[in-house]
């Protein structure tokens, strides 16, 4: 991956594809940027709106052009968004039918352009529709990285350091697993600034009882954003500028990202949230953690879960 002058392609212009682009560009990501969209208006506005910034920013970027897929080929980076909302009530394995199909359109376009880069995907629900864009391709599946509960683990430490008192960059706390309903908040590994979760609960500053409905909170967030303003993106689009960051700059920073497991914690072929080093070759290894077996337990019902409905996605696809 060239380093020096980097291009990403965004597919979907949706309020998730858009807060990530306007993030990357204020955070100066990359030269030069590309977006796809089907309805090729929504690419085309968001182009020139987003341009604005170009006279304004004192650290810009070079070129930002409503695309094709065939630009998708000298890509270092191409994220993909794309994928109809979540509605008030849903869950986002309900989405699993319609959103198939969609990705298995964007994955053989995207590979018939010749892409080699890395591809970062937050389209719902993500374990499964990273699952499909992997099997579709073909491409290495390091190459392909999903959002994970890099977000839902953000959710969970805002909320314990509310309870805490202190700031969330303090709390060391992550959910691993489906990114949604069955996903695992790992309490055993929690520390806030080294010190372990289990010593707070010791203490009383925090119980269990807390802690689950901290868990059950941050899962449940979204859910609450969609009935009150209809989506969520702000918090997705800077986690998915965090995850790029790491890839184009090869940073080797440690996320809870969509992986495929390869037999850690017992689990094989499916993509799902667990930490893994990120860098310019997309993820290139799974940190599998000395979680309790309870937590593991869960873990595997939540794969479990994730298997099952990408099965459902495999016979929609068909």
């Amino acid at each position: 991956m060239k380093m020096s002058k980097r291009k990403v392609v965004l597919i979907g212009c949706g309020a998730v594809g858009t807060s990530f682009l306007y993030s990357a560009i204020n955070q100066q990501l990359a030269q030069d940027y590309v977006l796809i969209d089907i309805f090729e208006k929504a690419a085309i506005g968001n182009q020139l709106d987003l341009a604005d910034t170009l006279a304004v920013l004192d650290k810009s970027y070079a070129t930002i052009t409503a695309g094709q897929y065939k630009d998708c080929k000298d890509a270092d980076l191409v994220v993909i968004t794309a994928g109809r909302p979540q509605k008030p009530g849903e869950t986002r394995i309900d989405m699993i039918a319609d959103n198939a199909k969609i990705m298995k359109e964007i994955a053989t376009q995207v590979k018939a352009s010749g892409f080699k880069g890395v591809t970062l995907i937050a389209s719902n629900p993500v374990d499964v529709i990273t699952n499909v864009y992997q099997h579709v391709t073909g491409f290495d599946p390091h190459k392909v990285v999903g959002s994970g509960t890099w977000l839902d683990s953000a959710r969970l430490r805002r909320l314990v350091a509310n309870k805490l008192n202190v700031h969330a960059t303090s709390v060391q706390a992550y959910i691993v697993g489906e990114h949604g309903d069955s996903s695992v908040a790992l309490w055993s590994t929690a520390t806030v600034e080294g010190k372990p979760m289990s010593a707070f609960i010791k203490e009383g500053k925090i119980t269990q009882k807390e802690l689950d409905e901290i868990h059950n909170e941050a899962v449940n967030m979204a859910y609450k954003i969609i009935d009150n303003k209809r989506a969520t993106f702000y918090g997705i689009g800077v986690s998915l500028c965090q995850i790029s960051e790491s890839i184009l700059n090869g940073l080797n920073k440690v996320m809870v990202v969509g992986a495929q497991l390869n037999g850690e914690y017992g689990v094989k072929n499916l993509y799902t949230g667990v930490h893994a080093t990120i860098n310019e070759n997309g993820w290139s290894s799974v940190l599998e953690l000395p979680i309790t077996k309870e937590e593991e337990t869960k873990f595997k019902q939540s794969c479990a879960v994730l298997e099952e409905t990408f099965a459902k996605a495999k016979e929609a696809l068909k």
